[in-house]
């Protein structure tokens, strides 16, 4: 039933030609909403999909070298920067369906969500005929889709912290902090990411709504929107939370990777208003660099009813969490590096407390259909397709094995075994192989944090339907797939 599709996978190591145009889709009209149809979307070549191209801007010398030459460096890697972003870009063009089509469903604002799956299939394929192989049949024919395959970082070679034209543009007009990387700049298109600014709610305020009033919260205003609301402790714990401090590419050395010298970063750059901006970099653990994990900034709501931290490190509390990514992760673990560059040691007693009394007050988003005290849906306020998508996410998706109400985590970590269903290979600076296990992340508020799963490699709440009955082999009809989607939606 199924040939082999070896031949369709190029891994070649010389540079693939650039990819046809993406094409449309059609749609149709059913129960007065648009779904869209991606079976009938042309197929581009995938031997980009799985580049291997050798690093096209090599790097300078090893952080801490006292002979750097600034302007000589920041030349080379501009220099380098086109091939960089556009080796990056071909990769992501042949894994995923990247234009823009949104659905009529809001984030909370004026953005809308991204629907269909994105996610390409190989010539010939369809998602019944894929659910219907086992892993070992997929692995040995090289039928898992390139898309969720891990997600290289757009310069895996070199890493760090990269951040969203938007959050640059509005950092900079507030704070005149310049978050520009000169060397590489952010791969995914704007519409896959969450609204910006996000809005923030307060488990101890919720009478208030979104605290944020629209705005971007930053060193420079969130005196004047929390004052009356936050006793002084916490208010210090916000303070600490926006003010920028050393890290690995941003700081007053001349290894940065800003053209001027930069007081730092903040945690609400990455962490926009205690939510997430889609900003990406390396988890710091992993050794050698091509095993280390992209890391999509998740969000920070919900912290108080959640008992690990960190995607896998998997930290007891707020406070060993908020000491580490200064300590840690802001510098890719590398202490001899932090020293230099100024790490900001913070006192566990007083800022570490402040700063985790704060997270802790973090809410996720209203969520009008779900009955607060079973955080089901309210068969009065839902539609038939939520209900039965509800249906399917506590019984045949099995989901809520893994993702129960009310908050819908368990607060643990669990090991999908994705390998299974592919061979590992090296895909633009990153070994594509074992993830291990891996933080549930509560659901509540999904619809407002694409992309998905740990290093953002699913673009949709549909890409993330497809992966997650793929892997768990669960096979659902599509009607159960738009149910699903459905019901996600409105958690």
């Amino acid at each position: 039933m199924h040939a082999t599709r070896s031949t369709l996978l190029l891994f070649a190591g010389c540079a693939a030609a650039a990819v046809a145009a993406l094409t449309g889709c059609g749609s149709r009209e059913g129960s007065g909403e648009t779904h869209l149809l991606w079976a009938d979307q042309k197929q581009l070549p995938l031997s980009d999909a799985f580049l291997n191209e050798p690093d096209p801007s090599p790097q300078p010398p090893l952080p801490g070298d006292a002979h750097i030459d600034f302007a000589e460096m920041k030349e080379r890697l501009e220099r380098g920067k086109p091939a960089v972003m556009s080796r990056q870009r071909r990769m992501l063009e042949a894994r995923y369906d990247l234009s823009d089509r949104p659905s009529d469903v809001l984030m909370f604002r004026s953005k809308y969500v991204q629907r269909g799956p994105r996610v390409r299939l190989p010539e010939g394929m369809t998602w019944e005929a894929l659910a219907s192989m086992t892993p070992e049949q997929i692995r040995e024919e090289d039928a898992f889709p390139a898309g969720f395959y891990p997600l290289p970082h757009p310069h895996h070679e070199a890493g760090g912290m990269v951040f969203p034209q938007m959050v640059i543009d509005e950092t900079k007009r507030q704070t005149g902090r310049d978050l520009t990387r000169f060397d590489l700049e952010f791969d995914l298109p704007e519409h896959f990411l969450p609204e910006f600014p996000p809005p923030l709610f307060l488990t101890t305020r919720p009478d208030l709504g979104d605290v944020s009033q629209g705005q971007l919260i930053t060193e420079q205003n969130f005196y004047e929107l929390f004052k009356g609301i936050l006793s002084q402790k916490d208010l210090d714990g916000l303070r600490l939370l926006v003010t920028p401090f050393p890290q690995q590419q941003f700081n007053l050395t001349d290894d940065r990777r800003s053209e001027r010298p930069s007081m730092g970063v903040s945690c609400f750059d990455c962490h926009s208003n205690g939510a997430t901006n889609g900003a990406t970099h390396l988890a710091p653990d992993q050794r050698a660099q091509q095993d280390r994990r992209r890391i999509d900034t998740p969000p920070l709501r919900g912290l108080n009813v959640q008992r690990l931290f960190g995607s896998q490190r998997a930290l007891k509390t707020v406070e060993d969490f908020t000491e580490f990514e200064q300590r840690g992760a802001y510098f890719d673990g590398d202490q001899m590096s932090a020293t230099k560059k100024g790490v900001n040691v913070l006192e566990r007693g007083s800022q570490v407390a402040n700063m985790a009394d704060f997270q802790e007050f973090i809410d996720f988003p209203p969520a009008p259909k779900l009955d607060p005290a079973t955080g089901k849906l309210d068969p009065t306020k839902a539609t038939a397709e939520e209900l039965r998508g509800q249906d399917v996410f506590f019984g045949k998706g099995q989901c809520a094995s893994c993702h129960p109400p009310p908050h819908y985590t368990d607060n643990t970590m669990h090991d999908l075994k994705v390998e299974r269903f592919f061979k590992p290979r090296l895909v633009n600076g990153r070994m594509a192989n074992a993830d291990g296990p891996t933080k549930t992340f509560p659901l509540r508020g999904i619809r407002h944090t694409p992309p998905y799963f740990h290093d953002g490699r699913l673009l949709t709440l549909d890409d993330a339907v497809e992966f997650f009955a793929l892997v768990t082999q669960v096979k659902l009809t599509e009607e159960e797939k738009r149910d699903l989607v459905a019901f996600l939606l409105v958690l």
